[in-house]
C-alpha cells in the first residue's frame, strides 16, 4: 500500500475493530489499466447499496439507499463515504453487532469500470462519468456531486442513468427487486456488453468503415439475392454452461428480413415474401440509416407499455395503415459492406451490426440488447415481466441458413402455430365465431386435430376472422378422422394458421387452456407441426458436441430463483388476457402490472396466506366497477388455488387456500384484487390464533387521529400483557393485530375482543366507537372487532386493495407509525420503496402469541 492509499483508509480504520469485524483492514492489487466496481447490498440499521470503484489504491465509496436505476429518471440519492481498501471488493459476510455498519453484507454486482475523461478530475469537479460492465449494471452512468448544505457532513451525490441501450423504465424494470441475490460465486470480470466500448468508438465512421479489417473469418463475397433466416430450437431447460451464451428477449411480433443495397431496402418475411410494401415508413427509416449493402436480420413489434407488446396489435397495424408504430428489433447481420460475415463468431458479428445501427440511427429500428445474469434470473424476469421468454445464441456460434441449435429458445410458457381448419357457432352475445377448430400436420402430412380455442379475442377480430373464414367455407373436414371434432361444426379449407398460447398437451394431442394470440401471414400451414422441445438439442457440427444444453427443467428453475430470494416467475400454464386493461384510472395500472405485483410480493404474501382460509375480491370491470366476493372455486380453475375440507364451512361448501405462489398469480389473472385471510388456520380450524382490530375512520377524522388511536389500542392491550403488531390497511385506517395461542374458540375470542373494544368506547368516547354505522362515528373511530367471528376476514398483509390508487396492507413497526401520511402510503406503483424491509418488521410475530386467559381476567371479562 502507497502513502497516498494508506492516508485515505485512516477514515474507514479508524470506524472499526478488526479484531472484532471480519472487514478486511487493508489489502488488494490496483489495477488501473482495468478498474474494478462493486456493489455490496449491506443490511445495516437501513438496508442500502455500497457503490464502490476503484481509483487510486482505494474504493471511492457511496451508499446509495434505493440501489440503482435504469430509468434515467431515477436520480438516486448516494451518500460519499470513507475510501475502502481494494480487498473490500471480495467481502460479503455479517458485520458483528455494536460494531460500525452492523449487518450482512453480500456481493450484489461486480466487475469492470470504464471512466470517459479524466476520472481524477471527474472525481474533484464532482461529475464523474462512466461505463460500467457488471453482471447486473451495464452502460453509461454518471455520479454529480449537490452543492452541500451547511451543516452537512457527508457529500450527497446523485447517482443517474445515462440514456443509452440499457435503459429501462422503472414501471417496467426494477433490477434491485428482480435481481436480488449475491454473485460472489460469478467472474469476477464478467464480459461487457456485446460491442459498447466498439460501438462508441466507431460512431460516425462511414459505411465503407463498417467491417474494419475485415473481422476474423469475413469472407469476400457478392451479395446474394435471397437469404434464409436461422431458426432456433425450442428446449425445455437453459444451457449447462451459461458462460458461452448470449440471452436477448424473445419478441412477440414477425421475423423480418432488410436486404441493403446501393440505398435502397427491401424487407422480407422468413418465407421469402417481399413486404417493403406493407411497411412503407419503416422502409424510409432504414434507407435513411444509410445502410451499407448486406443483409439485416431481426424482428418487427408493435410497441406499448411493456416490450414486446401484443402480438395481435401488430397484427391489427397492418389492418388498419398504422405500420409507422412498427419498431424493428435487429439482432444479426451475416453479410455486410461487401463480406459473408456469417463464419464470423456471433459476438463479433453483434459488434458490426451495433456499430451500424448506432451510426446514424432511427427512431424506430433498434438494436436487440443481450443480458448478462444467470440465465435462471434472465428466464424468471422474462416471465415476471410477462415477456414471451427469451432467446440463448452461442457466443462464437457461425450464421446458418437452416433451424439450429447454435440458438435456442426458452419459453415461458406453451405456444405456437396451429391450422385453423373449422369453426362452431358463437354463443349467447357472442358474435362470429364460437371457437376455432386447430391442427397440426403429422410426419405423413395428415393434419391431426388439436382442439379448439374460444378465448383471447376481441370484437374487432371475431368479425375479421369471421369474414376470412367464410371465404374459404369447405365442405368436408380437413382433419384426418377424429372421434372428437365437434358435430355441427364449420368446415373451411386449411390455408390460416393462428398462434395460440395453452397450458399443455394431454395424452390424446389436446392443448388445453388455450388462448388466441393472432393469425400469422408469414408461416405456411404445411409447415405447422407440433413443437417438441429438445432436451439436449443435437449439435450443429461434431465440435459443439460437447455443449449440449442440459439443466433443470423451467419449473425446477423457477422454484429454485424463489429459493434463492427471487419472485417467482409467471408459470408457464399461466396466461394473463387483456394484459394491458387499466384496471385502477387514478394510478393507471394494468391488469399485467398487478400479475407482475403480486408475482414480486410472493415470498412475503405466502407467509401470512399459507394455510389459513381464504377469501376473494374479484374485480372484473376493475377499481370503481362491480366487486365479487368469492369463498368458493366455483367454476373457476385456478392453478395452485386449493379447496379445503367441507367439514368446517359455514354453508358446507369447500373454503379456498392459496397453497402455492402459482395460485397466487392465477388468482390475479381471473381479477382478484384482494386477498382476505381467516384469523385461524385450517389445521386447528377451531380455534383461531389471533385477533384483529380494524380501525376505521369516520367522517372528519383526521390521519393524525388515526395514528393517536392505533397508539391508545396498544396502549389498553399492553396494559392486558398482550403483544400488538401494526399493519396499514391499504385504504384509510390501520389493522392492530394480537397474535395468540390457540385456548378458545370464535365465539369467546369474537366476545373477548368486543369488550375490548367497548372498554375503550367508554374510556375515550370522544375518540372512539363500538358500534357501526355511519352516523355512529361521525368525527371518531370504529374500532371493528367483528372481523373475530367464525368466517370473517380481514385483508391480508401485502394484499392490494380495491380502491382508486391500489393501496397495499404493508406490515410497519410502531416506532414508523407517526412518520407515516396516510393508510395507503404504499400501493401497487410504489411498493419498490418498501420491498427491501419485507416482513421485517413483524420478525417477533410468531414467538409473541399471547395465552389470551390471563388477558381476560385481568379486564374482568367473564367466559
Amino acid at each position: 500500500m502507497d502513502d497516498r492509499s494508506s492516508s485515505a483508509l485512516k477514515a474507514y480504520r479508524d470506524k472499526r475493530n478488526f479484531d472484532i469485524t471480519p472487514e478486511p483492514a487493508a489489502g488488494g492489487v490496483p489495477n488501473e489499466k482495468e478498474r474494478v466496481f462493486v456493489i455490496q447490498k449491506h443490511w445495516a440499521t437501513r438496508l442500502h447499496y455500497d457503490f464502490r470503484l476503484e481509483l487510486d489504491g482505494t474504493m471511492k465509496s457511496w451508499a446509495v439507499p434505493k440501489g440503482p436505476s435504469f430509468d434515467p429518471a431515477d436520480k438516486r440519492m448516494a451518500v460519499h463515504v470513507e475510501d475502502h481498501p481494494l480487498s473490500y471488493n471480495q467481502f460479503e459476510g455479517t458485520i458483528p453487532p455494536k460494531q460500525y455498519g452492523a449487518g450482512k453484507v453480500i456481493i450484489w454486482d461486480k466487475g469492470t469500470w470504464v471512466p470517459v475523461g479524466d476520472p481524477r478530475q471527474g472525481y474533484r469537479d464532482g461529475k464523474l462519468k462512466f461505463e460500467l460492465r457488471g453482471h447486473k449494471l451495464h452502460g453509461h452512468w454518471t455520479l454529480v456531486r449537490m452543492k452541500q448544505r451547511p451543516g452537512e457532513r457527508q457529500e450527497a451525490w446523485l447517482l443517474i442513468k445515462e440514456r443509452d441501450e440499457h435503459v429501462r423504465p422503472a414501471a417496467e424494470f426494477s433490477v434491485v427487486d428482480e435481481m436480488p441475490d449475491s454473485v460472489k460465486a460469478l467472474p469476477d470480470r464478467p464480459a461487457a456488453k456485446a460491442g459498447a466500448a466498439a460501438a462508441q468508438a466507431a460512431a460516425g465512421a462511414p459505411a465503407s468503415a463498417v467491417v474494419d479489417g475485415p473481422p476474423q473469418g469475413a469472407r469476400k463475397a457478392a451479395l446474394p439475392a435471397e437469404l434464409q433466416p436461422e431458426l432456433a430450437t425450442l428446449v425445455d431447460s437453459p444451457p449447462a454452461d451459461p458462460h458461452n451464451w448470449i440471452y436477448e428477449i424473445k419478441f412477440d411480433g414477425y421475423r423480418m428480413l432488410t436486404r441493403a443495397e446501393r440505398g435502397k431496402v427491401r424487407l422480407v418475411t422468413r418465407n421469402g415474401n417481399d413486404w417493403t410494401h406493407k411497411l412503407p415508413q419503416l422502409a424510409q427509416a432504414l434507407e435513411g440509416m444509410e445502410l451499407p449493402d448486406g443483409w439485416y436480420d431481426g424482428e418487427i413489434i408493435m410497441p406499448g407499455d411493456r416490450v414486446p407488446a401484443d402480438f395481435q396489435a401488430l397484427q391489427g397495424a397492418f389492418d388498419s395503415a398504422r405500420t409507422a408504430d412498427i419498431v424493428y428489433y435487429l439482432f444479426d447481420i451475416p453479410y455486410c459492406a461487401g463480406y459473408d460475415l456469417r463464419d464470423v463468431p456471433l459476438e463479433q458479428r453483434r459488434e458490426v451490426l451495433q456499430r451500424v445501427v448506432e451510426r446514424q440511427p432511427a427512431a424506430n429500428v433498434r438494436f436487440s440488447a443481450v443480458f448478462d445474469a444467470p440465465p435462471q434470473e434472465i428466464v424468471a424476469s422474462a416471465c415476471r415481466l410477462g415477456l414471451e421468454g427469451v432467446v440463448a445464441k452461442r457466443r462464437d456460434s457461425a450464421y446458418v441458413t437452416r433451424r439450429s441449435s447454435d440458438w435456442i429458445k426458452l419459453k415461458c410458457g406453451q405456444r405456437q402455430e396451429f391450422v385453423i381448419g373449422g369453426y362452431t357457432d358463437p354463443k349467447g352475445s357472442r358474435t362470429g365465431i364460437g371457437s376455432l377448430l386447430l391442427g397440426v400436420y403429422d410426419k405423413e402430412g395428415q393434419l391431426r386435430y388439436a382442439g379448439n380455442v374460444g378465448t383471447g379475442f376481441n370484437e374487432r377480430t371475431l368479425r375479421d376472422i369471421r369474414e376470412r373464414l367464410d371465404a374459404l367455407a369447405g365442405d368436408k373436414p380437413a382433419f384426418a378422422p377424429d372421434p372428437e371434432l365437434p358435430r355441427n361444426a364449420h368446415w373451411v379449407r386449411p390455408e390460416l394458421v393462428g398462434e395460440v398460447a395453452f397450458g399443455e398437451w394431454t395424452r390424446t394431442g389436446r392443448i388445453r387452456h388455450s388462448v388466441f394470440h393472432g393469425l400469422r401471414a408469414d408461416k405456411k400451414p404445411k409447415s405447422i407441426v407440433r413443437e417438441q422441445p429438445r432436451h439436449d438439442p443435437p449439435p450443429d457440427k461434431p465440435a459443439k458436441a460437447s455443449k449440449a444444453a442440459s439443466s433443470v427443467k423451467p419449473a425446477r428453475a423457477a422454484k429454485a430463483a424463489a429459493t434463492a430470494g427471487v419472485a417467482p416467475a409467471l408459470p408457464a400454464s399461466l396466461r394473463v388476457s387483456h394484459p394491458d386493461r387499466v384496471i385502477d384510472e387514478k394510478s393507471g395500472t394494468t391488469k399485467i402490472e398487478l400479475v407482475r405485483y403480486y408475482a414480486l410480493v410472493a415470498p412475503l404474501i405466502m407467509e401470512h396466506l399459507k394455510g389459513r382460509p381464504v377469501s376473494l375480491v374479484r374485480a372484473p370491470a376493475g377499481v370503481g366497477g362491480e366487486l365479487f366476493f368469492q369463498k368458493h372455486l366455483e367454476r373457476y380453475d385456478m392453478p395452485g388455488v386449493e379447496q379445503l375440507d367441507p367439514s368446517f364451512s359455514p354453508d358446507h361448501k369447500p373454503m379456498l387456500e392459496i397453497a402455492t405462489a402459482q395460485g397466487l398469480l392465477s388468482a390475479a389473472q381471473m381479477n382478484v384484487i384482494e386477498f382476505h385471510t381467516w384469523n385461524a388456520v385450517k389445521s386447528a380450524i377451531g380455534k383461531p390464533d389471533r385477533m384483529t382490530f380494524d380501525l376505521d375512520p369516520g367522517e372528519g377524522v383526521s390521519w393524525a387521529q388515526v395514528q393517536q388511536a392505533a397508539q391508545l389500542v396498544r396502549a389498553m392491550l399492553g396494559e392486558l400483557k398482550l403483544p400488538a403488531f401494526v399493519k396499514t390497511s391499504g385504504g384509510k385506517g390501520l389493522h392492530v393485530v394480537v397474535p395468540l395461542k390457540r385456548q378458545f374458540d370464535w365465539d369467546t375470542v369474537k366476545d373477548f375482543s368486543a369488550a375490548i373494544v367497548q372498554h375503550l368506547a367508554r374510556t375515550i368516547p370522544d375518540r372512539f366507537v363500538a358500534k357501526s354505522g355511519p352516523k355512529n362515528r361521525v368525527g371518531k373511530i370504529f374500532i371493528d372487532y367483528l372481523r373475530n367471528g367464525f368466517g370473517a376476514t380481514t385483508a391480508c398483509a401485502w394484499s392490494a386493495r380495491a380502491r382508486p390508487g391500489l393501496g397495499i396492507s404493508v406490515p410497519i413497526t410502531w416506532d414508523e407509525l407517526d412518520g407515516l401520511t396516510g393508510g395507503d402510503q404504499w400501493t401497487v406503483k410504489t411498493v419498490h420503496e418498501r420491498l427491501d424491509q419485507g416482513n421485517a418488521p413483524w420478525r417477533d410475530y410468531q414467538g409473541s402469541h399471547a395465552a389470551p386467559a390471563a388477558a381476560m381476567k385481568l379486564l374482568g371479562f367473564a367466559r
